[in-house]
């Protein structure tokens, strides 16, 4: 499947860009081929509109905030909240003509950062976090970078507890403990949810982080996806430590995806830094990272396409099947390149 081909993926909100980097003036962001910008008016909402003065198509993200407007570079045109075009400084007199405006996209700020849906008809909300308005827990933003991998191929990781004892075998992970898991999965509207509990391997960086001593230990995991790429993943620990990750995986095109990922904890700051915290989820991170940037960004959902599957891929085989039965149900079969 390629992203970008698929319209009925811009009826769903992304998180694109923090919001606090639209203070000092407006931001570029390409969403499945998109290139819009980002900006915050003078009544301090913000704003998502095509990359592109509609008058000498100069990008707009070059240019500036004038009095909660946002101004072209080039020749000064002027934007409002909505897109249109409400002064022309070489038009002393006259009113800037109605059809004188770029388009403009669903914005909204949520969990710290600006989401955008390049469709007015959303099929879903932004989902919702319970835990970011709980009190007992602390926020920790880590990691706003682009990935060379597809949405949906972060999404299939996220959920496959047959990777975790080989490609984190540098921080959790242990070859001698894989064999078979048992996961529950309850079916949602707009996803999934699941459950389940593994053994992990404690190492320094592991023991540091979330304060559990021996060699391994037992963790209760579970599991949200929402259609098509966010996920959360909660980690219950013996001590009554509670750890949420969320990670979105933005697409920018078909081949790279903006990384966002935050992470609550009910550990204070005393107790775990949350430097420490994050140093952990760096490496553990990056070692997805090295494998996910070697795969196939067209991720097959119709049929295998040169893959092949296993019994412990059966998350990944549901979210590539929920994610075809999307497409069908919208009138559009998937696009391979």
């Amino acid at each position: 499947m390629l992203a970008t081909r698929q319209k009925v993926l811009r009826r769903f909100w992304y998180p694109v860009i923090p919001a606090d980097r639209l203070a000092d003036g407006p931001k570029p962001f390409t969403l499945l081929g998109e290139r819009i910008v980002l900006w915050r008016d003078g009544e301090g909402r913000v704003s998502a509109l095509e990359d592109r003065c509609c008058h000498r198509t100069a990008a707009l993200s070059r240019g500036y905030y004038d009095g909660g407007l946002l101004v072209c570079g080039y020749h000064g045109w002027t934007y409002g909240h909505d897109g249109k075009v409400v002064r022309i400084p070489q038009l002393t007199r006259d009113t800037p003509p109605a059809s004188a405006r770029v388009r403009r996209f669903l914005a909204e700020e949520r969990y710290g950062y600006v989401w955008t849906c390049l469709d007015d008809q959303p099929l879903f909300g932004i989902p919702q976090v319970e835990e970011w308005d709980d009190p007992r827990m602390r926020r920790i933003p880590q990691f706003y970078e682009v990935w060379r991998c597809s949405g949906l191929r972060l999404m299939e990781n996220s959920f496959d507890n047959a990777h975790i004892n080989f490609t984190h075998r540098g921080t959790f992970g242990d070859p001698q403990d894989a064999g078979e898991s048992h996961t529950d999965l309850i079916a949602e509207p707009w996803g999934f949810r699941t459950r389940t509990q593994m053994v992990v391997k404690q190492t320094e960086a592991a023991a540091k982080a979330n304060r559990i001593a021996g060699e391994k230990t037992h963790r209760r995991v579970q599991g949200t996806w929402w259609m098509p790429f966010m996920r959360r993943v909660i980690y219950e620990f013996p001590t009554g430590l509670r750890v949420v990750i969320l990670t979105a995986a933005t697409p920018i095109d078909d081949g790279h995806s903006q990384i966002v990922q935050l992470c609550l904890r009910t550990d204070r700051e005393d107790e775990v830094p949350a430097a420490d915290c994050t140093a952990f989820d760096r490496k553990v991170v990056d070692e997805d990272r090295y494998i996910l940037e070697s795969t196939d960004p067209d991720v097959p959902l119709a049929e295998a396409g040169g893959e092949r599957n296993m019994a412990s891929d059966k998350l990944g085989i549901e979210i590539r099947r929920r994610m075809l039965a999307l497409l069908r149900e919208h009138g559009e079969e998937e696009v391979r390149s």
